[in-house]
């Protein structure tokens, strides 16, 4: 059985469909159909839903952090133990919230299919907010598309709900509902088991591993916003699940003098921090990576474990010498990152091993990394490149470059490496490397981007890397090249 709010309403499911989705629940079993299926794929965000769950801030205070989700591509079984909030609990009272009521006074709404979302994405950002942001409104908006408004009336909503944001019913229930969601907290697995189809929700990383051990079939559930395509782009069905995500172990981020820790459950968002902080320009493509529902949504583990070869991180953490440990049982190997992929969605995780961390080394000061994509926000990359040299007295001692979207797995450009390491770091060095990247790779062409794209924009990305190392006050981080 898994537990959780519907609002204030508790929820104890049992024989649901492991497969069945956040936004077909609302509009289906508990008839809210307020929350729309626009793409069904993440990219719109008219399914936007907010879950809170229990939190303890800087200070150890507990506390309900609020965060938009897609809900085409959550699975019920992700809710165990949290609140899920949709578009119809926002009016209280007859009343409706500040948030809706900017969107009216605003004019922000036309053909209103798209409306709730951007209501529900403009509830996360005022409960996250303690005065107006314009960067933090488009980011919190990114992930939501209007196809008949224009967005400068939404914005001026947000604006509007972020200015002396009056108390909610929220607010008044915050003790109750951090009360009810301590009662409900998980103590042991959940499952969601519909007879044919089964989801088990572990609480520990051993819990995990024996599952995974019993279950070496199972698709292993993070985020989900890759695998739930399967289901709802694909229409496949998905026998058995493990959902990682009440894995506490596996969602914490240790600092080290020489290293991060990730778990391999920490949602995106929530590596922001500690990535800018080490490695801005990391950080700055974290604000890139997809939308911000997505980010709180997906994993750095699930990122790195689907084996995309334009996955964003991938590259990035290659280039930075990160390691990965794979769990299997009771034993656990520690793998260069770069090992692990083979070939296209073909890694060297063996069956029932799964990740259970990202080392991430620190102090590689002259790490850069730029995505190139058709549009700024919530878009996939054409080309991703990392470039970290050391260099001592104007000579490369050390190189990693790489890429991904030029290949079918993310990997290092060995002969490009070759050129730098030993050479004098100047114009006519990087020029020879240029043209060692063609020995490196012959990218493919498709929507996209055409294979010649590819590998002009990889090398001008190195000649760039180049310019912003001689010139710092020109660097332009994590350009997009539309």
């Amino acid at each position: 059985m898994i537990q959780f709010l519907l609002n204030q309403e508790l929820r104890s499911e049992h024989a649901l469909d492991p497969n069945l989705t956040v936004l077909n629940y609302l509009r289906e079993h508990v008839g809210k159909p307020g929350t729309k299926e626009g793409c069904a794929s993440g990219d719109c965000g008219a399914c936007t839903v907010v879950v809170g769950e229990l939190h303890t801030n800087d200070q150890g205070a507990e506390q309900i952090r609020y965060r938009s989700l897609n809900s085409c591509l959550t699975f019920v079984s992700s809710l165990h133990g949290k609140q899920l909030i949709s578009v119809e609990d926002l009016k209280h009272q007859g009343q409706l919230h500040s948030v809706q009521q900017a969107m009216v006074e605003c004019h922000g709404s036309q053909c209103g299919f798209c409306t709730p979302g951007f209501v529900m994405s403009l509830f996360a950002l005022q409960k996250n907010s303690d005065t107006p942001d314009s960067q933090k409104a488009h980011e919190a908006l990114a992930g939501n598309l209007c196809r008949c408004t224009g967005y400068r009336p939404i914005l001026a909503a947000a604006e509007q709900a972020c200015c002396n944001k009056p108390q909610d019913q929220f607010d008044s229930r915050q003790a109750e509902t951090i009360a009810r969601l301590k009662a409900i907290a998980p103590t042991q697995t959940g499952e969601l088991n519909s007879g044919d189809k089964r989801c088990l929700v572990p609480l520990t990383v051993a819990d995990l591993a024996d599952l995974y051990d019993a279950y070496p079939q199972a698709r292993l559930l993070a985020g989900g916003t890759d695998l739930a395509l399967e289901v709802t782009q694909f229409h496949r069905t998905l026998p058995v699940m493990i959902y990682v995500g009440n894995i506490e172990a596996m969602k914490r981020i240790e600092q080290f003098d020489d290293r991060l820790e990730i778990g391999a459950a920490t949602a995106l968002s929530d590596c922001y921090a500690a990535l800018h902080h080490e490695y801005p320009d990391f950080g700055e493509l974290l604000h890139r990576f997809a939308s911000l529902q997505i980010r709180n949504q997906g994993t750095l583990g699930g990122n790195i474990g689907n084996a995309s070869p334009i996955g964003d991180s991938p590259p990035l953490l290659i280039a930075l010498g990160a390691q990965i440990v794979l769990c299997k049982g009771n034993t656990r190997r520690t793998l260069a990152l770069e090992d692990y992929f083979i070939d296209y969605r073909v890694t060297a995780r063996q069956d029932s091993e799964f990740i259970e961390k990202i080392i991430v080394p620190k102090g590689h000061a002259l790490f850069r990394a730029y995505k190139v994509s058709k549009r700024l926000d919530d878009d996939i990359s054409a080309v991703c490149a990392a470039f970290n040299l050391k260099i001592d007295n104007g000579v490369i001692s050390e190189a990693r470059v790489a890429f991904g979207g030029m290949a079918a797995t993310p990997k290092r450009a060995k002969s490009c490496e070759a050129v730098l390491v030993g050479a004098t770091w100047n114009s006519a060095t990087v020029e020879k490397a240029c043209v060692a990247l063609a020995e490196d790779f012959t990218p493919l062409s498709d929507f996209r981007a055409s294979k010649e794209y590819r590998l002009l924009s990889a090398q001008n990305l190195l000649r760039k890397y180049f310019i912003e190392l001689q010139t710092p006050h020109i660097e332009t981080r994590v350009t997009a090249y539309v």
